[in-house]
C-alpha cells in the first residue's frame, strides 16, 4: 500500500523483516513513527553481505526494540548460482538492469522469511508483517512485486486460518516508491544512514560499485543530500 494512503491504519505490532539494509532500516522508523511496536526479524541465509546483520543489530538497539536472527545458513549451500550465496558467482556492477542483476537472484527469498515472519506474528499475536520492497526491485526480483503481495497474503490467511488476528496484514508500504524516495522518507524521519548497510560484496567498506552501491549513491545524489556513506571507490 502507497505510502500516505488515507484509509491506512496505524498497525499495534509489526514484525519487521529488516536486512540492516536502507529500505527495511527507513521501514522500521516510518513504522515506529506511527507508534507501532516493533520485533526486527533478521536472517543468516549464507549471504555473502553478513556484515548486514551487524548493522540491523544496531538498528534495533537504537529502536529499544527486540531483534532475532533466523539461522538459515545452510540455505545458502542449497542456493548455488546466485552471487549472493555462492562465492563461484561474481557480483555484478553498476547500474540494476534486468540480465546483469539476475544473478543476485535468491530463489524464493522474500517468500521463505515472509512464512517465518508470518509464523512469529501468529506466535506473539502481532498484525503486521512488514517488508521493504520498492519500485526498483520489480524488474529484477519477481518476489517483490505487487501481485507477490497479495497473492502472498491470501495464501498466509488460507493456511493460517483460525489463527491470524482479525486485522492482520503483510505490509510493503514502499512498493510504489523508488530508492530516491525512500532516502528522502527516512531523511524525514531522521534515519541514521551511516548506520545501515547495503553493499553485496559485504567487505570493510561499501565497494561503491556494485548494484546496490551505485543506486545507494544515486538515491542520495537525486535527493541533494549528503551521503553518509564510506566507499571504496567513489
Amino acid at each position: 500500500m502507497p505510502i500516505g494512503t488515507p484509509a491506512h491504519r496505524h498497525p499495534r505490532h509489526a514484525i519487521v523483516i529488516a536486512s540492516g539494509g536502507l529500505d527495511s532500516t527507513v521501514l522500521a522508523y516510518w513504522l515506529a513513527a506511527r507508534g507501532a511496536e516493533l520485533t526486527l526479524l533478521s536472517f543468516d541465509y549464507g549471504q555473502r553481505h553478513r556484515v548486514e546483520l551487524e548493522y540491523a543489530a544496531e538498528i534495533a538497539r537504537l529502536l529499544n526494540c527486540p531483534h532475532e536472527t533466523v539461522e538459515l545458513s545452510m540455505l545458502g549451500r542449497l542456493l548455488v548460482g546466485s552471487a549472493l550465496t555462492d562465492t563461484d558467482v561474481a557480483v555484478p556492477d553498476g547500474y540494476y538492469t534486468d540480465e546483469s542483476m539476475r544473478a543476485t537472484v535468491v530463489p524464493n527469498r522474500n517468500a521463505i522469511m515472509l512464512d517465518i515472519a508470518v509464523s512469529v506474528a501468529v506466535a506473539r499475536k502481532a498484525d503486521v508483517v512488514a517488508f521493504g520492497a520498492h519500485a526498483g526491485d520489480h524488474a529484477v526480483y519477481p518476489d517483490c512485486r505487487p501481485e507477490f503481495v497479495e497473492r502472498f497474503t491470501r495464501s498466509v490467511r488460507t493456511a493460517n486460518e483460525g489463527l491470524l488476528v482479525d486485522d492482520f496484514e503483510i505490509l510493503a508500504p514502499f512498493l510504489t516508491q523508488s530508492k530516491t524516495d525512500i532516502v528522502r522518507i527516512g531523511t524525514a524521519l531522521d534515519v541514521p544512514f551511516e548506520r545501515t548497510w547495503s553493499c553485496y560484496r559485504g567487505e570493510a567498506t561499501h565497494c561503491g560499485t556494485c548494484g546496490t552501491c551505485t543506486e545507494r549513491k544515486e538515491a542520495f545524489q537525486q535527493n541533494g543530500i549528503t551521503d553518509p556513506t564510506s566507499y571504496r571507490c567513489a
